[in-house]
């Protein structure tokens, strides 16, 4: 099946054709970045940067996996939470499409919302020749930018709740600064050299 190049996803457009033109950019990318295919972190991060991150909304990700303690921090740790936690989710998608094979296809299934609405999941299957098909959903918001990505299901798990489940306890202990630095150690310790 020959190559199609998509044009960059418009945040305007529909959600589900936002999310079909991003992923047919990112595996175009792979297929034809032999440095992006070899696990160049440089690379991936550049791919991750320009082909993901423009479509996400990492203060109302990082809003929702703080949940209730969000309201206690000050603007300046909010600010903080939102740095460190993109951070930690540039390395995660960046690991994600590390791993994705040259034959990788994206499938996206039917799609049904209300014209009306304002928060949307968009569902595809994401399957290469060695692997099961992985079914990876988006949650997505209507903003005045356009549709944004706020949370990412994959093989059922949604990334808010399980973060949300990781950091309760350790604001419950150590309160947000302590969860601050807790985000800023872990992205020291996943940081690799480009």
């Amino acid at each position: 099946m020959p190559l199609v190049h998509a044009q960059a996803p418009d945040p305007m457009d529909p959600p589900a054709a936002l999310i079909e033109k991003a992923a047919t950019n990112v595996l175009a990318r792979i297929r034809s970045d032999n440095e992006l295919k070899s696990g160049s972190p440089a690379k991936v991060n550049q791919a991750v940067d320009e082909l993901i991150l423009p479509y996400v909304d990492f203060e109302k990700t990082t809003r929702l996996a703080v949940g209730r303690y969000w309201r206690q921090a000050t603007p300046e740790q909010q600010q903080q939470l939102v740095k460190e936690f993109r951070n930690m989710l540039v390395r995660t998608y960046s690991g994600a499409v590390s791993s994705i094979s040259p034959q990788a296809k994206v499938e996206m299934r039917p799609f049904r919302a209300d014209a009306a609405a304002t928060d949307v999941v968009v569902r595809t299957l994401v399957s290469d020749e060695d692997r099961e098909a992985v079914p990876v959903d988006y949650r997505m918001e209507k903003t005045p930018q356009g549709w944004k990505i706020y949370d990412l299901n994959v093989l059922g798990v949604w990334f808010i709740e399980n973060y949300r489940n990781q950091f309760s306890p350790v604001v419950a202990q150590s309160g947000i600064d302590g969860l601050i630095t807790t985000l800023r150690s872990r992205n020291e310790q996943m940081k690799v050299s480009p």
